[in-house]
């Protein structure tokens, strides 16, 4: 993970520190914020971040203003760190763009592979070539998508859900095994995540959204009509 630049966004100087220490000793450039306002400045004035750690209970802005805030101006994958446990906070977090969910308190291994896992899928594809479906286009190595003509912008998360998908069009992929190969560990959590980002991903998608078939009693397929 040398030479990533990562900004931590958490009002608690103690959670900073155990991240920074942590992630700067394999070699990350660390920024920090500690408040929400602070962390957009910091984000919007300083390029080249790599990936954002927000904490969600924080003064000024909170992780999901600020995570909104991000989403309308860059893709970079977020982190969100938070005491709560409760579902709704996570489906709400993953309807706003985050692309992993870390409840407090964790372990900084996992932090760190979560991190890692993101910063691999993020910077690297296995196959960079543009694809063509129908009415819809994926340019891997300049990572566009296209509906119906018109230019899509997608998550980070939900460009990864969807090229998973195209490569697997055809099959019929149950919740899990989505979660496991895309979320790139096993996940433990509920099942619906992957509702709210099929859901989101269709809309974006518009008339390109119905490729994406939902077969009862087991998960999803992508398929293009003939």
């Amino acid at each position: 993970m040398k030479d990533l630049k990562i900004l931590i966004v958490d009002d608690e100087s103690r959670m900073r520190k155990l991240i920074h220490d942590y992630l700067g000793a394999a070699g990350v450039q660390i920024l920090e914020a500690a408040d929400g306002q602070a962390g957009l400045d910091i984000f919007l004035g300083v390029k080249g971040i790599d990936l954002v750690i927000l904490d969600v209970m924080m003064p000024k802005l909170d992780g999901w203003q600020v995570c909104q805030e991000i989403r309308k101006v860059s893709n970079v994958p977020v982190i969100m760190l938070t005491a709560r446990g409760e579902e709704r906070d996570e489906l709400k977090g993953f309807d706003l763009g985050v692309d992993e969910y870390i409840s407090k308190p964790f372990s900084p291994r996992i932090l760190a592979a979560r991190v890692e896992a993101l910063i691999r899928r993020s910077q690297g594809q296995k196959n960079l070539q543009a694809i063509i479906m129908g009415q819809l286009s994926v340019d891997r190595e300049g990572r566009k998508v296209v509906a119906c003509g018109q230019p899509v912008e997608l998550s980070y998360k939900e460009y990864e859900l969807l090229n998973y998908l195209i490569d697997h069009r055809g099959v019929a992929l149950t919740r899990e095994k989505i979660l496991n190969q895309v979320w790139d560990y096993d996940y433990y959590g509920d099942t619906r995540t992957i509702d709210t980002h099929i859901k989101k991903l269709r809309q974006k998608l518009g008339p390109c959204g119905d490729y994406i078939e939902t077969v009862r009693n087991i998960g999803y397929k992508f398929e293009v009509p003939q």
